[in-house]
């Protein structure tokens, strides 16, 4: 195991595990030596996938998950996936969208939508939907009002009584072997729920959350049909996700440069 690529992703996943690793316990795992492992470590602390503890390595500790703070990161990124994201929508649909910030950015172009329902525990995205022809279901629960959401038991109960949908949810990071993850557990444990009841599952990623992971597991890869990105995954990632038969959208190159003025906002 030769390139730093390689090896961050078998420390990612060490750490995850094991949520602390030393650099020597790293350096006989990956048979490398412990200079190239602190190198490693460093390296993987300055793009912000871990922190540093003496001796090793350890997850990150957690970051604002608000949906104000969430909504200022990789926004160009997410407006594209969304608009991607919403043209797999047609009319008469009854999906579910996860409060994630990427899929708010389906909503202007799903605001054009007839006969649509849509199902989601985000405040704001109900508030948002004002247009005619869109029937909202919101999931009542524990109002969490830094991502002006809900969740709980009253959010998994209503769930529970739903079928039939398409779900789209987002991720805070992926792993191969792990799957894709949230953050904290109310939201994995909605978006597992909300995943188990649908017909087909999309996830909405940008390209930073192939890089990283994340603490909560959602679901098996074998649950995702779909993922739907801003930029083409590594080889090793379309290899992994191909021989599940999972699709994969990105735009070509300037796909929407000649779009934007076009998408109501």
């Amino acid at each position: 195991m030769n390139s730093f690529r390689q090896r961050r992703e078998k420390i990612l996943a060490t750490i995850f595990e094991k949520r602390h690793v030393t650099a020597r316990d790293l350096a006989v795992d990956l048979a490398a030596s412990e200079a190239t492992i602190r190198r490693d470590l460093r390296a993987m602390a300055a793009q912000g996938d871990v922190e540093l503890e003496y001796g090793g390595a350890t997850l990150r500790r957690p970051s604002d998950y608000s949906f104000q703070s969430k909504g200022k990161r990789n926004v160009e990124a997410k407006r594209v996936i969304g608009r991607l994201a919403a043209d797999l929508v047609g009319e008469d649909e009854q999906i579910c969208l996860d409060p994630a910030t990427t899929c708010f950015e389906m909503l202007p172009l799903l605001k054009t939508r007839r006969r649509l329902s849509i199902i989601s525990s985000s405040a704001r995205l109900a508030l948002e939907l004002d247009a005619p022809g869109i029937s909202v279901i919101l999931l009542g629960g524990q109002y969490r009002p830094d991502r002006m959401d809900t969740v709980g038991l009253l959010a998994t109960a209503t769930l529970d009584q739903l079928r039939g949908y398409r779900c789209f949810i987002g991720a805070d990071g992926l792993d191969r072997d792990f799957g894709p993850a949230a953050a904290d557990l109310e939201s994995a444990d909605l978006n597992r729920r909300a995943v188990r009841n649908a017909r087909q599952t999309v996830l909405l990623v940008d390209h930073t959350k192939f890089a990283a992971a994340s603490l909560c597991k959602v679901v098996d890869w074998d649950s995702v049909s779909r993922i739907v990105t801003n930029r083409a995954p590594t080889p090793e990632w379309m290899d992994f996700l191909s021989a599940r038969g999972i699709q994969v959208d990105y735009p070509e190159e300037g796909e929407f440069l000649d779009r934007g003025s076009e998408i109501p906002r």
